[in-house]
């Protein structure tokens, strides 16, 4: 077998190897974060869909147009018009009820990427949670959040 079938080889079988990962890595967060989305309202009352736990209070920022398309730590793509969002160290999955202190509406979002850790509580929210918000083209929102069931 000369060299270069060998490193051809060797080529095809990593190519192979990475999509393989790829594809076991895809999680199907897709669906969930779409009915979540449609179930997602803007309300002043507490919801019963969440948990008697402690909240926390954190500033929240949101994603950059440029994300738009891109894939998440997750491995979903960051689609601005879901409710998602990103949080150093809370599971992938995880939903959280998240109200804005100044006008108190309040989402549900799901936990799909990661971002850097600061010596603040913060948390990234895509463009749609930060509409809803209501501070979307304000850079930042004082929030608290709690887990949701």
């Amino acid at each position: 077998m000369s060299p270069a079938i060998s490193k051809v080889k060797l080529f095809l079988l990593v190519i192979s190897c990475q999509l393989l990962l790829i594809a076991a890595s895809y999680s199907p967060l897709v669906a969930k974060e779409s009915a979540a989305h449609k179930k997602s309202k803007i309300s002043r009352k507490n919801p019963s869909h969440v948990k008697d736990s402690k909240s926390v209070t954190a500033k929240a920022y949101y994603y950059a147009k440029s994300y738009s398309g891109k894939r998440t730590s997750s491995g979903a793509i960051e689609d601005p018009h879901k409710l998602t969002a990103a949080h150093p160290t809370l599971p992938f999955g995880k939903r959280i009820k998240v109200t804005n202190r100044a006008n108190n509406k309040y989402v549900i979002v799901t936990v799909n990427d990661r971002c850097k850790k600061r010596n603040f509580e913060y948390i990234d929210l895509s463009r749609e949670a930060a509409s809803r918000l209501g501070f979307l083209g304000k850079g930042m929102a004082r929030i608290e959040w709690v887990e949701a069931i």
